[in-house]
């Protein structure tokens, strides 16, 4: 009479035929099968089986597990059989990843990162500190999840044998990794971080501060790494705006300086803003687009000289691109 089975960790527990005939039962289930006393009368042959077959008197749950498949098969269960023969399969499978990862948990533990690959494998994070190794902790932990109950499981052999190579694995069903940031799209009409909204910028200094935020607001989110193609072009609307922005103010000074007018700058920007309606012109940094002639034009209507034309134009120029080139330093 069997009375204790020996575990695989060399432990010895209770035999219990009800554990025979569930496992029984449940894969007579996977093929439609419903009669539970025709497992329990299977489990108990099973029983037989060892009583008298095993030269242990405490059999293992291998040794139990062999006599399961024997007896399934010689009683005609092939279908029942063969289920049985897939979950103790996966089981086993699952068994050895939980020793895996045990493995690498002691390796991460008492291993330093010259010895153990798994400690440099992210070149962000140093595997020796202590949050580095909690990182690790919960990375391996993750694939291993993911390994055993969300992959394909042939994608998972195929990932484990180097067949193929599942990138950022922990992150999995987590988020995005490795994404470009089309800032263009963000700046234009502005955009939402999810707890406000923001306005599309008017000067290099929000330019800047909105593509920090659009960087920390998505890094919030996703994992791995960012990437802005362009950046350069992105940003260079801030500088046109900028530009445009000192140069008004710098004409209104001017006028007011050289030209004796108490309201220089209100005129500048009216001047500024007619042209732009009438004929889409900005002041530029090149100073070519006609926007200057233009300008001109209306100064000298209002009873400007052209000599005072020419020095308030200039002055307006050169300060506002030493201006916008120290805003755009400053920004950067």
């Amino acid at each position: 009479m069997i009375t204790k089975i020996r575990k695989r960790d060399g432990r010895e527990v209770p035999f219990n035929i009800e554990k025979i005939s569930a496992a029984i039962f449940k894969a007579a289930q996977a093929t439609g099968g419903r009669d539970y006393e025709t497992a329990f009368e299977l489990a108990q042959e099973v029983a037989e089986y060892v009583e008298k077959s095993c030269p242990d008197p405490v059999p293992t749950v291998e040794y139990i597990q062999d006599a399961v498949e024997h007896i399934l098969v010689e009683r005609g269960h092939a279908r029942t059989a063969k289920n049985y023969i897939l979950y103790r399969a996966e089981r086993t499978r699952i068994r050895e990843m939980n020793t895996q990862l045990m493995k690498t948990y002691e390796d991460l533990t008492f291993k330093s990162a010259a010895d153990n690959d798994v400690k440099r494998e992210n070149a962000n994070i140093n595997g020796d500190t202590a949050m580095g190794s909690m990182l690790k902790y919960g990375s391996e932990g993750a694939k291993r999840f993911y390994e055993m109950f969300v992959l394909d499981p042939v994608h998972a052999k195929a990932h484990r044998e180097g067949d193929i190579h599942i990138h950022d694995l922990d992150f999995l069903t987590l988020t995005t990794t490795c994404t470009q940031i089309d800032l263009g799209k963000l700046f234009k009409g502005g955009f939402s971080t999810g707890h406000g909204f923001l306005r599309e910028p008017n000067d290099i200094s929000s330019y800047s501060a909105l593509a920090c935020i659009a960087i920390q607001a998505n890094q919030n989110d996703q994992h791995g790494g960012q990437s802005i193609p362009c950046f350069d072009y992105y940003l260079a609307d801030g500088v046109r705006k900028t530009y445009k922005k000192r140069y008004v103010t710098n004409l209104g000074k001017a006028l007011e300086l050289v030209c004796g007018l108490e309201n220089g700058i209100d005129i500048a920007e009216d001047i500024a803003s007619g042209i732009e309606s009438a004929l889409d012109l900005r002041p530029i940094v090149a100073g070519n687009n006609g926007y200057k002639e233009a300008e001109a034009e209306r100064l000298t209507a209002i009873g400007i000289g052209e000599s005072d034309v020419t020095r308030v134009q200039k002055f307006a120029a050169r300060e506002a691109l030493k201006e916008t080139d120290r805003a755009t330093y400053q920004a950067m």
